[in-house]
């Protein structure tokens, strides 16, 4: 599985980067205007120093929700760098403009699915990436897990290459479960991804084996 940090924080990005786990990032226009950055210029300069920093894909959201427009958007943000995802939202003219990318060889992230039909016409016209969302419909009492699931059998059972990536994840326990299910990314805020690397049991053996051996070390 590969983890992707949901954020347009710069630090926090180093942050994930230097435990080792990171393998992307995924960002949108609210993440953005979380970090005070505006204006089409500075978002540009921002993708940028973000590539810069990672390894691995980086989803970047055209803003436009006519066809004409999110290819021009689409073209101006994978041409900042060949690691760019362009995002588009899973709407009729989005369909068509991943389609339209998908034969000029630009990779897609299929953003803002909450249905199973919705992921298969993204998978139908050669999206990279399908985006459903799973913290949303938690929020509203539908179990976001049940998506990826379902997801999951159509694509295995016509060995589409799209590639699941849960988002909108919120608490190490969706980690945990879309492993189990078998999407291929996750992404989320780096608090969840840094929860799973805590127990309380981990924290009482390390305090217990420190204090063995000081009093060891004490003889």
């Amino acid at each position: 599985m590969k983890f992707f940090i949901d954020t347009a924080n710069l630090a926090q990005i180093k942050e994930a980067q230097a435990l080792g786990i990171l393998d992307g990032v995924t960002t949108n226009p609210s993440l953005m205007a979380k970090e005070g950055i505006t204006g089409h210029d500075n978002v540009i300069n921002h993708y940028k120093a973000i590539c810069d920093l990672v390894e691995g894909d980086v989803s970047a959201e055209v803003i436009a929700t006519d066809f004409d427009n999110m290819v021009k958007e689409g073209e101006i943000l994978a041409a900042l760098d060949s690691k760019i995802v362009v995002k588009v939202p899973m709407i009729a003219e989005g369909i068509k403009a991943i389609k339209y990318f998908s034969s000029k060889g630009i990779k897609t992230n299929c953003t803002l699915v909450f249905s199973s039909g919705q992921a298969l016409l993204a998978a139908k016209v050669g999206a990279t990436y399908v985006s459903p969302f799973i913290g949303r419909l938690d929020d509203v009492a539908t179990d976001g897990l049940t998506l990826i699931e379902d997801i999951r059998m159509i694509y295995d059972n016509y060995n589409f290459d799209t590639q699941i990536l849960a988002a909108s994840v919120r608490h190490p326990m969706h980690i945990i479960n879309c492993a189990k299910i078998g999407a291929d990314v996750i992404t989320g805020p780096l608090s969840a991804m840094s929860a799973l690397m805590k127990h309380p049991l981990t924290d009482s053996g390390l305090a217990q084996f420190l204090a063995d051996h000081a009093k060891a070390a004490g003889k």
